[in-house]
C-alpha cells in the first residue's frame, strides 16, 4: 500500500479500534442493561455517521481522536453508570467531594469533541472562514445539543420512569444538575475552539492533502 494511501486510512482505523474495543469492554456485566443501551445509544448512531460518511467526508485525524475518547467516555458512563463510575467514587471518597463528578466529565466531553466536528463541517461545507463567528456558532450548536440531551433524558424519565427519575439521571441530590451539565457542555466547548482550533487547522490541511 502507497504511503499516502496508509496515511489516509490509518486515524479512521485507529478510531474503529478504539470504538471497538470499547464497545465490547462495556458490554462485559454492565450494572443495568437498559442503562447500557441507553448511554451508548447516541454514541452508536454517531459512529454510524461516521462511518457511513467516511468515504465521501473523510474527517480529519484530530477530529477520529477526538470522536475515539468520547466514545471510550460514553462506554463507561454505559457500563458503571455515570453516578457509580468506580475511579470518581475513589476520588469522592479521597477528597470528601459531595457527588461523584464523573458526569460531569461526559458533559464536559460532549461539548469539546463535537465543537471540532462542527467546527470541521462549518469549514469544509459552508467555508465559513475562522474567526469569532466560526467559533460563536460551534458553541451554539454544541450548547443546542447538550440542551436537546436534557430534554431527551426528561422525556425518557417521564416514559419509562416516572417514580424513579432523580435515581435514573443520577442527579445525586442536586437540584441543578441539568444546568450544571449544560454549562460543563458550554464550557468544552468554548475551550475546545480556544485551544484546538489552531491544530485543527493543520489537521484539516493533510487532509486537503491526501
Amino acid at each position: 500500500m502507497p504511503a499516502d494511501a496508509r496515511t489516509k486510512v490509518e486515524p479512521y482505523r485507529g478510531f474503529l479500534v478504539v470504538v471497538v474495543t470499547a464497545f465490547v469492554w462495556s458490554a462485559i456485566r454492565p450494572l443495568d442493561w437498559w442503562t447500557w443501551f441507553f448511554e451508548l445509544s447516541l454514541g452508536l448512531c454517531s459512529v454510524a455517521v461516521l462511518i457511513g460518511t467516511r468515504r465521501r467526508f473523510p474527517l480529519s485525524g484530530l477530529a477520529y481522536g477526538l470522536a475515539a475518547a468520547h466514545f471510550v467516555i460514553l462506554a463507561c458512563g454505559a457500563r458503571y453508570t455515570y453516578a457509580e463510575m468506580p475511579l470518581f467514587n475513589v476520588l469522592r471518597d479521597a477528597f470528601h467531594l459531595g457527588r461523584n463528578h464523573f458526569d460531569r466529565v461526559g458533559h464536559f466531553a460532549q461539548g469539546f469533541v463535537p465543537a471540532i466536528v462542527v467546527r470541521e463541517v462549518l469549514r469544509r461545507v459552508t467555508g465559513v472562514r475562522p474567526g469569532r463567528m466560526l467559533g460563536f456558532l460551534c458553541i451554539c450548536v454544541c450548547l443546542a445539543f447538550s440542551a436537546f440531551y436534557e430534554i431527551f433524558e426528561w422525556l425518557v424519565v417521564i416514559k419509562f420512569y416516572p417514580t424513579s427519575g432523580p435515581e435514573w439521571l443520577g442527579m445525586q441530590g442536586d437540584p441543578w444538575d441539568a444546568q450544571e451539565d449544560m454549562f460543563m457542555a458550554l464550557l468544552g466547548a468554548t475551550l475546545s475552539i480556544l485551544c484546538l482550533s489552531r491544530a485543527h487547522e493543520r489537521s484539516m490541511a493533510a487532509v486537503r492533502e491526501r
